[in-house]
């Protein structure tokens, strides 16, 4: 495989129809109190093999070029994660996994985990104080060797801090030298106020809906290992959250497939991901929204799609759709 920039992903993440997200488990062992959607040791994982074979032919069969890997930790799913990367491989798309790195126990990790690395593009490899509480500095410069190693990039993603920021360049000299920066970038992201992180923002900034521009997440849907299908990147929805317009269940590649192109025909979904919601609130229906303030983009989002419902596919909204941002003054 390529290697694979956090650069060549973004690019990707605002192009429309280029990228999906597979949710592959909800569990994870590392219990991080900035994690966003709330994964724990104990909670759900794939069940149904028949099901999450379906979703990863759809992946497959799908126009998406390159599909990213989340969860919880896709690590702990041995056999889901080695059955979706090496039929992503195959089907020719390019692949990342988010990972905390808990998995590198060793200097020397099992030759399945060496395989699934091969297969990737890049592996965003994850470091902060939240993630240091739980799990000691060597496990993540085990993890690190252990990408290099298999000459896969690292995107080291960090929360967006100096504090933060000094810590990963730290331990990256410790795992790779000095010359780190030939194998790995730092990627410094903001926290989202969902799952636990929500304990953490108090109080939670707003802004009046009419300030929001376009969300390029919307053009990136996410398919859960049990079918559930959502419209956008953010996970919470995924989870439950946020109007049930938004979901879909699949129960076979087909559905997955009809899923995908129903989201990418909406008109709502696609007037926020390419013009924004705040253009929107000009619309009599919703124009009491654009002095309302929101926390995210998403709750905005979610207002408008529980009020529209049907009419969401309405010419009106069809027209600002098609407009661009450029053409907005």
């Amino acid at each position: 495989m390529r290697r694979l920039t956090y650069a060549e992903i973004d690019e990707a993440r605002h192009s429309r129809g280029k990228t999906a997200l597979l949710f592959l488990t909800d569990r994870c062992p590392v219990g991080c109190a900035h994690c966003s959607v709330d994964s724990r040791p104990d909670s759900p994982r794939i069940r149904d093999f028949r099901l999450f074979e379906q979703v990863v032919e759809g992946l497959c069969a799908s126009s998406y070029g390159l599909i990213g890997i989340s969860g919880g930790e896709p690590f702990i799913e041995r056999r889901g994660l080695s059955h979706a990367t090496e039929r992503l491989r195959d089907a020719g798309k390019d692949v990342s996994i988010v990972t905390s790195g808990v998995w590198a126990t060793s200097a020397d990790p099992p030759e399945w985990i060496k395989k699934v690395i091969r297969r990737c593009g890049c592996l965003i490899l994850s470091t902060d104080v939240f993630h240091a509480a739980a799990l000691p500095d060597q496990r993540f410069i085990q993890a690190a060797r252990a990408i290099a190693g298999q000459d896969v990039w690292i995107v080291t993603q960090v929360v967006d801090d100096e504090k933060a920021g000094a810590l990963a360049t730290g331990l990256l000299e410790r795992a790779l030298g000095k010359e780190w920066a030939d194998h790995a970038e730092i990627l410094r992201v903001p926290l989202l106020p969902y799952g636990r992180a929500a304990d953490l923002f108090q109080p939670i900034a707003t802004t009046p809906g009419r300030r929001f521009g376009a969300c390029h997440l919307v053009r990136s849907p996410v398919i859960r290992y049990d079918g559930s299908t959502s419209a956008c990147c953010n996970e919470a929805v995924i989870l439950g959250r946020g109007p049930s317009a938004l979901r879909r269940q699949c129960d076979d590649a087909d559905e997955l497939i009809t899923a995908f192109a129903e989201f990418d025909r909406h008109a709502l979904l696609r007037a926020v991901g390419d013009v924004g919601p705040g253009v929107l609130t000009l619309d009599p229906r919703l124009h009491d929204l654009a002095d309302r303030r929101f926390k995210s983009i998403c709750d905005l989002c979610w207002e408008m799609v529980d009020r529209l419902g049907d009419r969401a596919d309405d010419p009106l909204i069809h027209s600002v759709a098609n407009l661009r941002t450029g053409a907005l003054g």
